[in-house]
């Protein structure tokens, strides 16, 4: 396998680091004459694009899915699966509820009010990815924040197969949380359905959830028409490790991401050259048991890399530069070098703390900022769901004093009608 050896900071490092995933030109004219035919034809567009590009026949009468499809789903999965579905949300709604924040009003001496009412947001839509894979987990780190904030309605959409059915176990993990509104669609037609409405589908306030590259554009397109939760780019991990780590768990950690996408990005960080030679033939030999195996090659071959530093401070300057997804620190100690990490979506923890425990169980949403943006955004949170508004009252007391420096701010920015509209007040008796 032929992943890149790079030193930090070094030209082979900053070239890596420069090189994008793809050429979004090609997509962003595609996704636009799908956005035209939702727009002008609704429902029979997502059912022409959904022949065309997943091989499925969907009609008015098969597109949303019954209760009868619910109930064979359950008869299609064990009872195993149905007692770790259960355990991962209650896990991730006791996380989630954590994060719900209080409506809050303040007096002061005056009489004045000044607060803030959070409310959560009416209509959702959560996108799940599907069509040959399942990820029952989207589901659930989608819908359950939501649900914590309250949401009264939740649209879900997930691709269909070339037979027009939906993979059980995604459906089983929608019932148990109690969604009854599923669509069979995806891809961008499944955006525009959602932000724009059809005849059959009611439009949304939010769209949540990750997807392909048509998916983040049709997202980026609809942003201000409705909100969404973010655009995600590529799976990414990277790895910090000091010379005591356990080689197979660094590589099979990398597969882990690697085994997303094509494009996924997979990168150790290390100081010792010894351990990147272990990882290095681990990843060979593991990756001859994995099903996805030649996704992963492709995958470390053009955006893996292994990276050696110094020592474990400049290790986390390069994370920082990086500000990945998922971020695990496979030393001795952890919590000693957590203070140096400042970009990141979710950190992992310790040699017992792999990322799969947080893509599917512990309680934290795996939808995490990608490409860099972690030096910015934040994970889906409860609050991805819920908008605030602020609260004023003021008493005739409290205008009358504030009234003069109002009014001085007003006459700076030469808006004397905003002026105005506080002087009348204070003409009048208190």
């Amino acid at each position: 396998m032929n992943i890149k050896k790079l030193k930090a900071f070094e030209r082979g490092f900053n070239e890596f680091m420069a090189s994008t995933y793809a050429d979004i030109k090609e997509y962003e004219q595609r996704v636009q004459d799908i956005a035209e035919e939702v727009k002008k034809n609704g429902d029979q567009a997502v059912f022409a694009f959904t022949r065309r590009f997943d091989g499925a026949e969907i009609t008015p009468d098969n597109f949303r899915v019954s209760d009868a499809e619910i109930e064979a789903a359950y008869e299609s999965v064990d009872d195993d699966y149905i007692f770790a579905i259960q355990a991962a949300i209650d896990n991730i709604a006791s996380f989630h509820a954590k994060q719900l924040r209080n409506s809050w009003m303040e007096p002061d001496d005056r009489g004045n009010i000044l607060g803030q009412i959070f409310r959560p947001l009416e209509r959702v839509g959560i996108y799940v990815p599907g069509g040959t894979a399942a990820y029952p987990s989207s589901v659930l780190m989608n819908a359950i924040p939501a649900q914590v904030a309250g949401v009264a309605e939740i649209a879900m959409v997930t691709p269909p197969d070339k037979d027009g059915k939906l993979n059980p176990y995604t459906l089983v993990a929608a019932a148990e949380l109690g969604l009854e509104e599923i669509y069979k669609m995806g891809g961008a037609q499944a955006v525009f359905a959602l932000a724009w409405g059809t005849e059959s589908v009611k439009k949304v306030d939010l769209i949540s959830g990750p997807g392909n590259i048509y998916v983040t554009l049709a997202k980026k397109k609809v942003y201000g028409d409705v909100n969404i939760d973010m655009l995600a780019g590529p799976s990414e991990i990277l790895i910090i490790a000091d010379s005591q780590a356990d080689p197979a768990y660094l590589a099979a950690d990398m597969m882990s991401q690697a085994e997303h996408d094509v494009l996924a990005r997979s990168i150790l960080v290390c100081e010792s050259l010894e351990l990147i030679n272990r990882v290095e033939e681990e990843l060979e030999k593991q990756v001859q048991e994995m099903s996805r195996r030649d996704i992963i090659i492709k995958s470390l071959e053009d955006h893996g890399a292994l990276i050696l530093v110094d020592d474990l401070r400049e290790a986390c300057q390069v994370a920082n530069l990086v500000a990945p997804e998922h971020l695990e620190l496979m030393v001795e100690n952890p919590f000693q070098w957590l203070h140096r990490i400042k970009n990141a979506g979710a950190i992992f923890m310790g040699k017992y703390t792999p990322e799969p425990v947080g893509d599917y169980y512990a309680g934290p949403n795996h939808i995490l900022p990608t490409g860099g943006t972690a030096r910015f955004y934040s994970p889906v949170t409860v609050d991805t769901f819920i908008k605030a508004t602020s609260l004023l009252f003021y008493s005739p007391q409290g205008l009358y004093d504030d009234g003069d420096d109002i009014i001085k701010l007003a006459m700076v920015e030469g808006l004397t009608a905003h002026a105005n509209s506080v002087r009348v007040r204070k003409g009048k008796d208190r």
